[in-house]
C-alpha cells in the first residue's frame, strides 16, 4: 500500500525519524520538515525498555543503539532523606532476556537519522511549518519562507505544541500538575552501577543514572510546588533554586546536585491524550498524540510503539482504514500508561512521614518476599512487542 507513496512527516525527534524510516522501509517516499537548523546534541537521558526496544532492533538498529548505550542492570527506589534502599528491582537477575537500556538522547536522535538517511528518507532541516490544510483529498503544509509541499499523507510528530494536533482537536489548555523540573548533567563517580535511581521525598524525588559509558550522570529532580514554570525543555534553571530544594536528602545525591553548572527548569503540564489522531490525509503520534509526564520512562518507548504500528498498518491496509485501526489500537494503551505514571508521581512524594515509612516498609518486605512482584505487575507494558502483532 506504500510503494511510491509521498509521505511528508513533520519532525525529526524519536518519533518522527523511527516513522520515517519504517514507513521508507515499506517502500514509501519520505520527508521529514524540522524546524531547527542542525540534528544537534539537544536534551539528556532516556531510557529505553523492552517494548521500545523491540522496534528499534525491527528497523535495524539493536547492535547500533546497544553499542551507544548502557544496559540496565536494575532500578533502585531510595529514601531520599535517609539514603536507605526502599525497593531493589534486580533487571539482570531477573529480567535477564529483557534489554532495559540507559542512553543519551543525542546518541538515540544520532542513530536513528543515520537510519532514516540509509533509508533514503530526505531530512530537511530549518523549515518552520507555518500553516496547514487539506486540498482535494491531499494534505499541504505552507513552510514560514512561503514554500508549500504537497503530500498524500501528513504525519506530525511535532510534540507538545503540535500544529497539527491543534488543527484536528482544536486548542486544549495542558492543566499545570503543581510540579517542575530539573534537568542536569553532571560527571559521574567512579564505579556509578548502570541503574536508574530513584530518591524519594515529601513533595519530590530525583531519578539518576549514568550515561555514556558511566562518565556522564543524568538527573531529572522534580519538586512539587504552587509557582507555576514555562513549559519547555531548554529552559535555563538555577541550580542554587534546585539545590534548596533538595537540601535534606542524603549527602550523596546533595554532592552530585551540588556539581551543577547549568540546569534546565520546566513546568510539568498534564495535557489530554487527543480526542482524535487523524483524518483522511493526515495523522500524529508520540507527544503530539499524547504527551506523557517523565514518572515511568515511557514517552520515547510509546513514540516508537507508535511509529511501528503506523507504519505497519499503512502497508498492509488502505489508508483511512489504517489510520482509524492505528487510533483504536494505540490510544487506550497510552492511557493506561499516563495513568501509571501518574500513579508513580503520587506514590513517590508522599507528603505524611506515618504514610511514607508505612508505604516503604511494605516495599521492602515485598521486596524480600517476592522480588519479581513489581516487574509482573508492569509485563502489560514491557512486555508487548507491537513488531510481533499480526
Amino acid at each position: 500500500m506504500l510503494i511510491g507513496q509521498d509521505i511528508t512527516v513533520i519532525g525529526a525527534g524519536v518519533a518522527g525519524l523511527a516513522v520515517a524510516t519504517a514507513l521508507a522501509h515499506r517502500g514509501a517516499a519520505v520527508t521529514v520538515l524540522e524546524r531547527a537548523p542542525a540534528i544537534t546534541e539537544v536534551g539528556a537521558g532516556l531510557q529505553i525498555s523492552p517494548n521500545g526496544f523491540a522496534v528499534l532492533e525491527a528497523l535495524g538498529l539493536g547492535a547500533e543503539v546497544r553499542g551507544a548505550a548502557a544496559r540496565s542492570t536494575g532500578v533502585r527506589l531510595i529514601d531520599g532523606p535517609s539514603g536507605r534502599d526502599v525497593l531493589h528491582l534486580d533487571l539482570a537477575r531477573h529480567a535477564p532476556d529483557r534489554t532495559f537500556l540507559l542512553i543519551h538522547r543525542a546518541d538515540l536522535i544520532g542513530c536513528l537519522f543515520r537510519a532514516a538517511q540509509a533509508a533514503g528518507v530526505t531530512v530537511r532541516t530549518g523549515t518552520e511549518v507555518a500553516e496547514i490544510r487539506q486540498d482535494r483529498g491531499r494534505s499541504v503544509l505552507t513552510t514560514t519562507a512561503g514554500e508549500t509541499v504537497s503530500s498524500s499523507l501528513l504525519i506530525g510528530a511535532d510534540g507538545l505544541h503540535s500544529g497539527l494536533r491543534a488543527r484536528l482537536n482544536g486548542s486544549a489548555a495542558p492543566r499545570f500538575t503543581g510540579q517542575v523540573a530539573w534537568r542536569a548533567l553532571v560527571p559521574a563517580p567512579p564505579g556509578t552501577p548502570p541503574e536508574a535511581q530513584v530518591h524519594m521525598g515529601p513533595g519530590r524525588h530525583a531519578v539518576t543514572y549514568p550515561l555514556r559509558g558511566g562518565t556522564l550522570l543524568n538527573i531529572v529532580a522534580v519538586e512539587e510546588r504552587d509557582g507555576w514554570a514555562e513549559e519547555g525543555w531548554h529552559i535555563p534553571g538555577n541550580p542554587d533554586e534546585m539545590r534548596r530544594a533538595f537540601a535534606g536528602f542524603h549527602p550523596w545525591l546533595r554532592a552530585r546536585l551540588d556539581e551543577a553548572e547549568a540546569v534546565h527548569l520546566w513546568g510539568l503540564f498534564r495535557h489530554p491524550v487527543a480526542p482524535v489522531w487523524h483524518d483522511g490525509a493526515s495523522a500524529i503520534l508520540g507527544d503530539a498524540a499524547h504527551p506523557t509526564l517523565p514518572f515511568l520512562a515511557q514517552g520515547a518507548n510509546l513514540a516508537l510503539e507508535d511509529a511501528w504500528v503506523l507504519a505497519d498498518l499503512l502497508a498492509r491496509t488502505d489508508t483511512p482504514d489504517a489510520l482509524a485501526l492505528y487510533q483504536a489500537r494505540r490510544r487506550p494503551r497510552v492511557i493506561r500508561a499516563i495513568e501509571a505514571a501518574n500513579g508513580n508521581a503520587r506514590n513517590y512524594h508522599l507528603q505524611s512521614p506515618f504514610v511514607r515509612r508505612a508505604a516503604h516498609t511494605a516495599l521492602r518486605l515485598g521486596g524480600r518476599i517476592a522480588p519479581t512482584a513489581a516487574l509482573r505487575r508492569f509485563e502489560w507494558l514491557y512486555g508487548l512487542d507491537v513488531t510481533a502483532d499480526e
